[in-house]
């Protein structure tokens, strides 16, 4: 069934953008993250120009993070204070990020740079999931290793201005965390992205947070950082298309529910290996795109 999506300006399948919204959905569900890095450059690949994929994919990333926030806060995995710190530089950030997509749109070079900083983050990305995925599935074959230390101390946790996370049982400097939260927010205004997978994995192997308070707390910071995204986005730069972000949340909050079921059944490792794949299939297509010959060299512009 097509549907004409009128700030795209180009027809797509309605059960497409309900597949793709339930499948990013479902992921964002089992692994924590908005899934914005899979659902923009999706966007793109089936004829979305980047400014609305950008834009309108920040929509679902805000309802199916939602579904996933409130389900991590009935179990208790959300650790408010760290999520408040995160968030509070998160929104800097994405001042700082919808200021520089106006400038860019205005230069006439925002696909572009959107389309570039997929396939340089996506291929950086996949790489090192895949990496991590394989070590783990060894680890694995190779048995239980003796239990070691609640986690790693490293240089970061000597900066000053420590905070107490009571709920992360950590007690660390509160700049790399308000680092890597204005960094998301800069990223998911130039690129629709929640920020999970950048989140994540510093939160794991930088703050030594528990995996659990992980998964939850990074989606409580995506809803906010998002929801401040789509709003600055849709009053400034007008590239929300309301019926191509309501298909995709329809199918996003039904996928979230799925995948944060699915994550307490299924193995992580081989499912981290899929995502790998399928992240370095997208940046491949992506820079294909950025290469190959158009099918029309020539194009004829008519002034209004």
């Amino acid at each position: 069934m097509q549907v004409y999506l009128p700030i795209a300006e180009v027809s797509v399948d309605a059960f497409l953008l309900l597949g793709l919204g339930g499948l990013v959905g479902f992921l964002g569900g089992l692994f924590g993250v908005g899934g914005g890095f899979l659902m923009t450059p999706a966007l793109i690949v089936i004829g979305i120009p980047p400014a609305v994929a950008v834009a309108s994919g920040a929509n679902q990333i805000v309802a199916s993070s939602i579904s996933g926030a409130v389900s991590q806060w009935r179990k208790g995995n959300v650790d408010v204070t760290m999520g408040i710190v995160l968030l509070a530089a998160g929104i800097l950030g994405t001042g700082a990020g919808v200021a520089l997509f106006r400038l860019l749109q205005r230069a006439g070079q925002i696909d572009l740079v959107v389309q570039l900083s997929y396939v340089v983050l996506l291929g950086i990305v996949g790489t090192m999931m895949g990496i991590e995925s394989g070590r783990a599935v060894l680890r694995r074959r190779r048995g239980p290793r003796p239990p070691g230390r609640l986690h790693q101390h490293f240089w970061v946790h000597r900066w000053p201005l420590r905070m107490r996370f009571r709920r992360s049982k950590l007690y660390i400097s509160a700049i790399p965390p308000a680092a890597i939260g204005f960094l998301v927010g800069v990223l998911t205004a130039i690129m629709g992205i929640g920020g999970g997978f950048i989140m994540v994995p510093a939160m794991i192997y930088l703050f030594g947070m528990p995996t659990l308070t992980v998964v939850g707390t990074s989606q409580f910071q995506i809803v906010f950082v998002t929801a401040a995204t789509t709003l600055l986005l849709a009053a400034t730069t007008h590239t929300v298309d309301v019926v191509l972000a309501i298909l995709l949340i329809v199918g996003g909050v039904i996928g979230t529910q799925i995948g944060t079921r699915m994550g307490q059944l299924l193995r992580g490792e081989y499912l981290r290996g899929l995502l790998a794949a399928m992240v370095l299939a997208m940046a491949i297509k992506l820079a294909w795109d950025l290469v190959a010959a158009p099918l029309d060299l020539f194009s004829i512009a008519v002034g209004k």
